[in-house]
């Protein structure tokens, strides 16, 4: 029996410093000059860390359906 599609699932550690590293580098779709990859990267990684360390549990829900591929570390469908 399959999930229904909209069930939440725990969010890993890299889930949440992915999408803190990409909002620390873009405003919407509008490129941010101001946080470099790195800094972005180091600071996203380091504050998921911390979450994680303080007992935070951060949900997601399953990816939408589309013809884009799924991201780097997300099974196909």
């Amino acid at each position: 029996m399959s999930d229904p599609p909209d069930a939440l699932t725990p969010a890993t550690a890299q889930d949440v410093a992915n999408a803190l590293a990409f909002a620390l580098r873009f405003s919407g779709r509008k490129r941010v000059h101001n946080a470099d990859e790195l800094m972005s990267s180091i600071v996203a990684k380091r504050l998921a860390e911390h979450l994680e360390r303080s007992g935070f549990v951060v949900m997601k829900s399953p990816p939408i359906g589309g013809s884009t591929p799924p991201y780097p570390g997300e099974a196909a469908l």
